[in-house]
Formats: structure tokens, C-alpha cells, sequence
């Protein structure tokens, strides 16, 4: 297999220096892919990563960078910036990994789909939870319980994040709720509460509900996801380890190699459709 050069842009994410740390320091045989060029940032910030990598390629605009990589990772934490980043090697054609949110808006998360559109070439994003070993337990064991009545899905999140408030965490839960129940959500009520945000919906006649709960300071509630079946419930903790971000990356490095998206777009626009109404709903004036 050939080995895909990638460049990182919005390196102030954690998740930047655990791709380079998989990529350029662990080096997985099955995942070819290496990270041989960055985006700079705060100088500190991309001074350490560039060592930890050996990525001598440092640049100041990504502009630079189109024609000399294979694929591009966009991990900055904001999904407000995403669209701006992701759409001009999109549209010459160079596939993209957009980290955790899509995007910030519906308006941009469209974009950014129709640029890998108009640009014949891949794209994928998605919430790490998503590909975590507690998730494939639960989309597994989901024919076990019979016919799919409610899924729950429970995680921290804040409506006030400065990254673009409930997409920044919300999207973990919203993304996770895609994976096990996918289709678009019909009909989604929005509620609030004290210290969260609860938002319902239909996918095909299971009542979808995601529970969005503020961390209080001294903890968070932990992810959970719970689905109720005509003969069985189903439930568990999703606990991201300390190898959390691999699974993303390998699904990738697939989609490099095979050409085929992980994620369908309908799949990539449910998420930041429901995010967009809770965060209406959660910033709304109060009467």
C-alpha cells in the first residue's frame, strides 16, 4: 500500500497530536498514512508537535499546501472555521477529514458536502465516539433486543462552549445516536432544563432522545446510550480510552485507500441538524 502524505490544519485540538503520535510516532503498519506537514499555529504549540512528528514542513496560510499532499485533517476545535478551511482542497479535489463538528451551521455543513461533490473526491467526519469499541458493542448487540422502540443517548455537553456552544461536545452524542439509529430525524422537539438540554426525535418510528447535560464543576455525567427493544433493553457506558482517536483514524486511512466515504452524507447533515435546533432553542431569550 502506498503511503498517503497528510497535512493538519487547527492544531490547537488534542486530537492533532494524538493523529501524530499514531501516525508518525507509533506508525501502524496497516495504516499508511504519515503527517508531513502542518498548519502553524501558536508557535509553542506547532514547535512541539512538529518535534514529536519529525514534520518539517511548517506553513502559514494552507494555501500553500494544495498540490503537495494527498489529503488534508482539519481538527480545529470551532466548527465555525471548518467550512473556510475544508472547502478549497475540497474543490480541487483533495479528500479531507473534518474532525469533530462537521461544521457550526447547516449552511456549512451543506457546503462542505457539496464542494467533495463538485470536487469528485472523499470526505468524512465524525465524532471519535462514533467508532469507539462501546459503540460497535451496542450497534452489535441491537438485533438482540427485538424490534427498536427508544434509543436514549446521555453525554456532557455545554451550550455556552466558546467553540461554537452545543456543537463542540454535543456532537459526540448527536453523532453517536446517528450511528445506531441512522435516517433523518423527524420532528425535533427541543427542551430545557436546568443544567442541560434535552432534544427528541423520530428516525423511522424509534423515538430518538439525546440528553445534553452541562458539567457542574466538580464532574460530568459519562456518555451512556440506551435502547429499549420489544424483548430486551440495552445499555452502557461509552468510555473513550487512551487509544480513543485511532479508531477514526483507521476508518481514514480506509477511505484513502478504498476510495469509499465511512460515513453517507445524509449521515454527515443528521447530527448538525439536530445540533442547529438545539442550539436555537438553547440561546433562545427567555419570555
Amino acid at each position: 500500500m502506498r503511503t498517503r502524505d497528510v497535512a493538519i490544519v487547527g492544531i490547537e485540538n488534542s486530537h492533532a497530536e494524538e493523529i501524530i503520535r499514531y501516525l508518525n510516532v507509533e506508525q501502524p503498519a496497516a495504516v499508511p498514512v504519515r503527517v508531513v506537514a502542518l498548519v502553524a499555529g501558536e508557535e509553542e504549540r506547532t514547535r512541539e508537535l512538529a518535534a514529536l512528528g519529525g514534520i518539517t514542513r511548517i506553513v502559514a496560510d494552507p494555501a500553500e499546501l494544495h498540490g503537495a499532499i494527498d489529503a488534508l485533517i482539519v481538527t480545529s476545535r470551532d466548527g465555525a472555521q471548518h467550512r473556510a478551511l475544508a472547502v478549497p482542497f475540497l474543490e480541487a479535489g483533495t479528500p479531507v477529514w473534518v474532525d469533530k463538528p462537521l461544521a457550526a451551521s447547516v449552511a456549512d455543513a451543506e457546503e462542505i458536502i457539496a464542494a467533495a461533490a463538485r470536487g469528485r473526491t472523499q470526505l468524512t467526519s465524525s465524532s471519535a465516539l462514533r467508532w469507539v469499541a462501546d459503540t460497535d458493542a451496542l450497534a452489535g448487540g441491537l438485533d438482540g433486543i427485538g424490534e427498536l422502540q427508544t434509543l436514549t443517548v446521555t453525554g456532557p455537553a455545554d451550550a455556552a462552549s466558546p467553540y461554537s456552544g452545543i456543537f463542540f461536545y454535543g456532537i459526540h452524542i448527536a453523532d453517536v445516536a446517528q450511528r445506531l439509529v441512522p435516517g433523518e430525524p423527524e420532528d425535533v422537539d427541543v427542551r430545557l432544563l436546568p443544567g442541560g438540554v434535552v432534544a427528541r426525535y423520530r428516525v423511522d418510528g424509534v423515538l430518538v432522545t439525546l440528553e445534553f447535560i452541562r458539567p457542574d464543576g466538580d464532574g460530568q455525567v459519562p456518555f451512556r446510550a440506551t435502547a429499549v427493544g420489544g424483548h430486551g433493553v440495552l445499555s452502557r457506558d461509552i468510555v473513550l480510552g487512551a487509544d480513543y482517536v485511532q479508531p477514526g483514524v483507521d476508518a481514514f486511512a480506509r477511505m484513502l485507500e478504498t476510495g469509499e466515504r465511512p460515513i453517507p452524507d445524509a449521515q454527515l447533515l443528521a447530527p448538525i441538524r439536530v445540533l442547529a435546533q438545539v442550539a436555537t432553542a438553547a440561546t433562545a431569550p427567555v419570555a
